[in-house]
């Protein structure tokens, strides 16, 4: 600090360096002169003025002291004694110079320095904002409050200060500078830790207190309770679910809470606010028991599912899965959205996590449980088919609900490897129920079902050594199938084309053709037929006849399918096709 700084505006400190002591001024006064310059003297207010006061000090003319340099001078009063520093016995004015603030500074001083020291508490008078804080008149000495000094929390303004009057504690003197610094908030906060810890004192855990929101965070609120704060945690404020402390209270709001616990040594309190209502919870089950219809406003929404409040601080979940019997719901802002009303089922409750799950497909009859009393196994059924897998084909009973029919199940004679062979999407087919499972959500079809197994007649419809004509539906590298009557097919192998040697089916055979070939083999076990186009030749004996068999079965051993070989030879055969 300076060793010269104003007091007021347009007066100044006064530099202390050069004035004698108060001993000094003692010793002074018991010799020489009467009016000697430097000395202290006591004099009397004879007039105030505007600008200041006139004071006689003894001398053949007064002395003028500025209104400034009073601490109030509104409250100076003619006939008022005061004690004032004699400057200059005469200035060019014939008049003696005096300074009332020079003569309390060195009093206040000595005093200061001899009698109070660092840590006294005195008052202290706002006299003017100067850089970093406010100059103080402490006793009649200029002293500094720093502005970090000058109360418990920010300033905003000091100006809202100045003029007033507070206990302030001497907290630095600096003898060889002359300055003291004081501080206001080591009071405010001694006061502060007094009252707190007798407040406290007075707390009981599960007490209602009266407070006021004083500050709100991420993690919760504090609440000021005339001395103390305490913590309301996010979690404490309500029975329900909140995302921030701000959608409940606010900064200055008036509130009413219970002392959750209380840390004598942190002095610390937690707060409560949900706890001054019964935990919702604690009847739930009995209030809302499993199967039972609620209706409640739907108050936030995730991918997974949509959070429903029942009643203040009781809300329940309804996951995508529950929200449609029949159709796939990737999120559940496609069904529901935020503060709309839903009707919903009670499912399950699980109180210690404080979970409820709710259905709003269970609202209405499960249409897998009607459909079941409905079509019972063996059924029969039409519909589209509406959409294909390479295992099979989808088609639509009722009411979106989709029925699967499986490659295995769709011909009698044929190995069906993919369902496009012999469906398309939107034709319509008849097929019969083979099981329908309400839990799992599955309704298995059978096309062929629809249809009697001609090999149940085969042994009619076929005998070896009978004539027959069909059409070549498919070329493999070791033969050649034909679709005959009824739909079963019949395989040529490559060894029965002809008595020549055929060294590629296609050198032979093309899909599409007709052909007329003697059957050979009727395998009901393996559901085979063999065919053989040279035992239709002039001239074909029974031994020969009986030889062809023998040949067709070892080229085909039991058990080995002929439709999965014509498949793999037959994409053989459309390579070498491209190739050539």
């Amino acid at each position: 600090m300076a060793e010269e700084t104003k007091l007021v505006d347009g007066g100044s400190f006064v530099d202390l360096s050069n004035m004698p002591s108060m001993d000094e001024l003692l010793q002074s006064a018991g010799t020489g002169s009467e009016f000697t310059k430097g000395k202290i003297r006591e004099g009397v207010i004879v007039a105030k003025r505007p600008d200041g006061a006139l004071v006689d000090i003894g001398y053949k003319a007064e002395g003028f002291v500025p209104a400034s340099e009073f601490l109030k001078y509104d409250e100076a009063k003619v006939g008022d004694k005061i004690d004032v520093l004699l400057e200059e016995v005469e200035n060019e004015h014939n008049m003696p110079s005096i300074s009332l603030e020079k003569a309390y500074s060195i009093k206040a001083w000595n005093k200061i320095t001899t009698e109070y020291g660092e840590g006294y508490v005195t008052k202290g008078f706002m006299r003017h904002r100067v850089k970093g804080g406010i100059m103080v008149d402490v006793e009649g000495f200029p002293a500094f409050l720093p502005g970090s000094q000058l109360d418990i929390g920010p300033v905003r303004n000091m100006d809202d200060y100045i003029g007033k009057e507070f206990d302030v504690k001497i907290i630095k003197i600096n003898l060889e500078r002359r300055n003291i610094v004081v501080s206001r908030r080591e009071l405010l906060e001694e006061s502060l830790r007094e009252r707190r810890s007798a407040l406290l004192k007075t707390m009981t855990v599960g007490e209602l207190r009266q407070g006021v929101v004083k500050n709100i965070t991420d993690f919760g609120a504090f609440i000021d309770l005339g001395g103390v704060d305490g913590l309301l945690h996010i979690t404490d404020i309500s029975w329900g679910r909140i995302s921030h402390p701000s959608e409940v209270l606010e900064v200055g709001q008036p509130i009413e809470v219970v002392i959750l616990s209380i840390d004598d040594v942190k002095e610390r309190v937690s707060l409560g606010y949900k706890q001054k209502t019964p935990n919702p919870w604690d009847d739930i089950a009995a209030k809302y028991p499993v199967g039972s219809k609620i209706t409640g406003r739907v108050v936030n929404i995730m991918p997974y599912g949509a959070f429903v409040e029942i009643e203040s601080g009781v809300e329940g979940l309804i996951h995508v899965s529950e929200m449609s019997w029949t159709k796939r719901i990737a999120k559940a802002g496609d069904v529901v959205q935020v503060g709309e009303t839903v009707e919903a089922v009670i499912l399950d409750i699980d109180r210690e996590s404080r979970k409820i799950s709710l259905g709003l497909r269970q609202k209405d009859p499960n249409p897998w449980e009607v459909l079941a009393a409905k079509y019972p196994v063996g059924s029969r059924i039409k519909g589209k088919v509406r959409n294909m897998t390479s295992y099979g084909a989808f088609v639509e009973i009722e009411n979106d609900i989709d029925g699967m029919i499986h490659v295995s199940d769709m011909s009698w004679t044929r190995k069906i490897n993919n369902p496009n062979e012999i469906l398309k999407p939107g034709m319509e087919v008849e097929a019969v129920i083979l099981d329908i499972n309400p839990e799992q959500q599955r309704i298995s079809l059978g096309l062929k079902q629809a249809e009697s197994d001609p090999w149940s007649e085969i042994n009619n419809l076929y005998k070896v050594g009978d004539v027959v004509k069909g059409k070549v539906t498919k070329i493999a590298a070791f033969g050649a199938f034909v679709e005959l009557s009824n739909k079963i097919d019949g395989l040529i192998h490559i060894s029965q084309l002809s008595r020549d040697h055929v060294e590629k089916v296609k050198d032979v055979l093309s899909v599409g053709d007709e052909v007329e070939a003697r059957v050979i083999k009727v395998d009901t076990e393996e559901r085979r037929i063999g065919l053989s186009i040279k035992a239709v030749s002039e001239g074909f004996s029974e031994a020969d006849l009986k030889a062809a068999e023998e040949e067709y079965t070892a080229a085909l051993k039991p058990g080995e399918s002929m439709v999965d070989m014509g498949e793999v030879f037959s994409n053989e055969a459309l390579s070498e096709l491209k190739l050539n």
